[in-house]
């Protein structure tokens, strides 16, 4: 199963031929210069990155990045522009990144994990992720892996391509339902419309449930499959020089996930419950 996830994720994110490498300022000119412009690219997501009413760009990940460049400006002297780019596509954000020039973060709630830690930089944890499994409201709770088979009969899974809820299920598949079909979706929102319509099922994050229950959808979260083993990070090429400024912010006065400033930034943006769930006490 390493075999085939491995040549699945270079398949996924090989390098964009033809297409000019992102970048940004690298910290050194920064410091000469007392300024600098870098590029954090994002991937659309309610509540992380998105436009609010009057089409400005806010959420979790885009309020944390301008909240280190007022750290750069005060602690470091260095006024700093943050360009945003636009990408939908998370693979193909993943491998901009990766290949990128200098001065580029990526914001895309990125799981840090050793295989990635080898093609890019990552900031410490901006969230402590839990992966939950949904339904339609309908099902009766699942008691674990071994039962899913009986239980979810008549179900395909739905899995976002490259992720780790992929891998997620394929283990599922491999551990206890040999028959299982998986098909691959774009986006959670994706997941969560097929759950809703009551033809599949599928892993996302936590947050993303909590959101689409507060919307109406008919979603059934099965606790037995909780995974809370993640953690999410800002990505970086490994080729920045911005890493360790970046890490100082996050330890800076407390630490970042400990701040008041990080728990109204979540319930702000998703929710006092989410809020509540996954902000540290």
């Amino acid at each position: 199963m390493r075999i085939r996830l491995i040549l699945f994720w270079t398949l996924l994110i090989l390098p964009l031929a033809g297409v000019a490498a992102d970048c940004g300022a690298s910290l050194h000119k920064a410091r000469d210069a007392g300024h600098a412009t870098v590029t954090v690219l994002y991937v659309p997501a309610a509540g992380w990155a998105y436009r609010d009413n009057d089409g400005q760009l806010t959420g979790v990940t885009v309020e944390i990045m301008r909240r280190f460049a007022d750290y750069v400006a005060d602690e470091r002297g260095v006024e700093l522009r943050l360009d945003f780019v636009e990408e939908t596509d998370w693979s193909v954000f993943y491998g901009r990144v990766r290949d990128a020039e200098g001065g580029v973060f990526g914001i895309g709630n990125v799981t840090i994990t050793d295989n990635r830690r080898e093609e890019l930089a990552f900031s410490p944890p901006y969230l402590n992720n839990i992966a939950v499994l949904i339904t339609h409201e309908d099902v009766a709770t699942v008691p674990g892996p071994a039962e899913a088979a009986e239980y979810l009969e008549g179900f395909k899974a739905l899995a976002f391509a490259g992720t780790l809820h992929e891998t997620r299920l394929e283990a599922l598949r491999e551990e206890h339902w040999p028959e299982l079909e998986i098909e691959r979706a774009g986006s959670n929102d994706e997941i969560i419309a097929a759950a809703a319509d009551g033809t599949h099922f599928g892993y996302i994050d936590a947050y993303n449930y909590y959101g689409a229950r507060d919307r109406g959808a008919p979603l059934r979260h099965h606790p037995a499959f909780d995974d809370p083993g993640e953690e999410f990070g800002v990505i970086m090429p490994l080729n920045n020089d911005w890493q360790p400024v970046l890490e100082a912010f996050f330890e800076h006065d407390g630490g970042l996930m400990q701040s008041a400033f990080y728990r109204d930034l979540l319930a702000e943006h998703l929710g006092e419950p989410v809020a509540d769930l996954l902000a540290s006490p």
